[in-house]
């Protein structure tokens, strides 16, 4: 397995931040601070209770990824994932065998990455880095993974560049983007329904044609969109219970032709 970075101990380096990067800074600071902020547990973070409840959380919640995302089927390959947070996706491709690097804008995302992955037993590598400017060599990496990132970073259309610059001739990535006509964004406008981290500097919606035309540089591009409701089991309150008992059931009702283009989550799966 070839070493995709450019220099041998590149480790603890970091994508600098120069005074032109006021967003990206802007950025760091917000996911070093809100990186722990999971719902589901009030855990110490850190600790190996707070990441298999913050795990069992995110796959509950996203419930179509273990469904669409086969984190078995890269072993023996090198996976970045970019945007990697706590671990808990790249966690699953370590498990089923990939060689994986983390990559992440917060410093503290990195160190409690490392922890999870030393308290698992699992081998993996975190580098502190810019997705927008990574410091990998070109055309090194065999399938990148970019799961709830694209919509928080600075400049979008720049991270998916470097996306398609590092994967190798033939490698294949999954990008996600939120949909700029989901159901969820239609719930927030009516009710004032809460978006994970809507307060962030940087949230970008997209449509299904914008996000196609962002991923022009790959040779295939198989869009789906997903993330329909599920009942909340960390919100209350009257809101969360019209969503509970009325909401999630109604939209089930309805033909999953009709409701397919309000999904969520728009998932890209791409070939360079």
């Amino acid at each position: 397995m070839s070493d995709p970075e450019r220099r041998p101990d590149h480790a603890a380096d970091a994508t600098p931040v120069t005074a032109g990067d006021d967003r990206i800074a802007a950025v760091r600071t917000y996911w070093e601070t809100h990186v722990t902020d999971w719902p589901a547990t009030r855990a110490e973070p850190g600790t190996e209770r707070f990441f298999r409840e913050a795990e069992a959380y995110r796959f509950e919640k996203l419930d179509y990824l273990e469904r669409i995302i086969d984190y078995d089927g890269e072993a023996g390959r090198t996976v970045l994932d970019v945007g990697c947070g706590l671990a808990n996706d790249t966690g699953r491709f370590a498990a089923g065998g990939a060689g994986v690097i983390g990559i992440d804008i917060a410093p503290r995302a990195i160190a409690l990455s490392r922890t999870n992955f030393e308290q698992r037993g699992l081998s993996g590598r975190f580098l502190l880095m810019n997705g927008e400017a990574m410091t990998l060599e070109a055309n090194s990496v065999d399938f990148v993974y970019c799961h709830t990132v694209l919509h928080f970073t600075a400049h979008p259309e720049r991270m998916v560049a470097e996306i398609h610059r590092v994967l190798k001739p033939g490698g294949r990535a999954v990008l996600m983007m939120v949909n700029r006509h989901s159901w969820l964004r239609f719930l927030h406008r009516l009710m004032k329904v809460e978006i994970d981290h809507l307060q962030s500097p940087e949230f970008h919606w997209y449509s299904p044609g914008e996000f196609r035309g962002m991923l022009e540089p790959f040779a295939e591009v198989d869009l789906v969109l997903e993330r329909f409701p599920v009942r909340t089991k960390v919100h209350g309150g009257l809101k969360a219970r019209l969503f509970n008992l009325v909401f999630v059931d109604l939209f089930n009702l309805l033909p999953r032709a009709l409701v397919r283009r309000c999904g969520h989550h728009m998932i890209a799966f791409v070939r360079k």
